[in-house]
């Protein structure tokens, strides 16, 4: 495994100050995040593109996954705005690929007041099982990551998910931090085992409403343990940091990824 950083959390610097830090702070690989407006979107030309590829090669640090979240829309809904979701979707793999980058990350969308749970989870098998085969095309896998949208909060239920969907470009993107707020992380990455594509790194501490994500090795995630379950897995991927600097420096948290890998 190698340990690399997510230029979500740091959002403000530009794509050369970002590479050049995280050189600095000894990572190995980063992930960037598409927006709807900055450096890096759906709409970035060649040149653009062909500008942080070259930071990518200066600093020897491969781009490995792509998030684009923030600029593709709902998968969970229906009709024209589902259309169009998958449509952004399918654009942020084929950006994803010119990156370099073999996996991308989801979180498909939100739940709304008339959008029901039960069609929710029928749409996004839908639009998961169309992206498919354009992910195959690509080259490019699509995670699904675990947050606080009010959706699959079970890991029972994500693996039912992706079973239904069963397909080998899309599967599960892995984040302790977000899972130990109510549960268990080990379980997720046991019960997920095959599906886990991509695995980002933050801790936990405190309640399901007064907490907050402290630096790694602070808070009451078993690291030894996940990684266990994550070797078991098969799992053998980057392992990237979404720390946020206020809580650790670059090079306290890449020390601490240091310390996760040799689990």
């Amino acid at each position: 495994m190698i340990k690399g950083i997510s230029k979500l959390i740091l959002p403000k610097l530009s794509m050369a100050e970002f590479f050049e830090q995280a050189f600095k702070a000894g990572y190995k690989c980063v992930e960037l995040g598409i927006g709807r407006e900055g450096e890096l979107t759906l709409a970035t030309d060649d040149a653009g593109i062909a500008a942080i590829n070259a930071l990518s090669s200066k600093y020897e640090l491969p781009v490995k996954s792509c998030v684009h979240s923030q600029c593709t829309g709902n998968l969970l809904a229906s009709g024209d705005e589902q259309k169009r979701s998958i449509d952004e979707t399918v654009k942020g793999l084929e950006v994803a690929r010119k990156l370099g980058a073999t996996v991308t990350l989801t979180t498909m969308g939100r739940l709304q007041e008339n959008l029901y749970y039960d069609d929710a989870y029928n749409n996004v098998i839908s639009a998961l099982k169309t992206i498919a085969p354009e992910a195959k095309r690509i080259g490019v896998r699509l995670a699904v990551e675990f947050i606080w949208n009010g959706f699959l909060f079970s890991p029972l239920e994500m693996k039912r998910l992706l079973d239904t969907v069963n397909d080998p470009f899309i599967g599960f993107y892995f984040d302790p931090g977000n899972m130990a707020v109510f549960q268990f992380p080990q379980h997720w990455a046991r019960i997920l085992g095959k599906h886990i594509m991509m695995a980002h790194a933050k801790d936990w501490q405190g309640g399901a409403l007064n907490g907050g994500w402290p630096g790694l090795l602070k808070g009451k995630v078993d690291f030894p343990v996940v990684m266990a379950e994550l070797r078991a897995a098969g799992y053998d991927d980057a392992i990237i940091s979404e720390v946020d600097p206020a809580e650790a420096s670059l090079e306290e948290t890449s020390a601490a990824l240091d310390k996760i890998i040799a689990m």
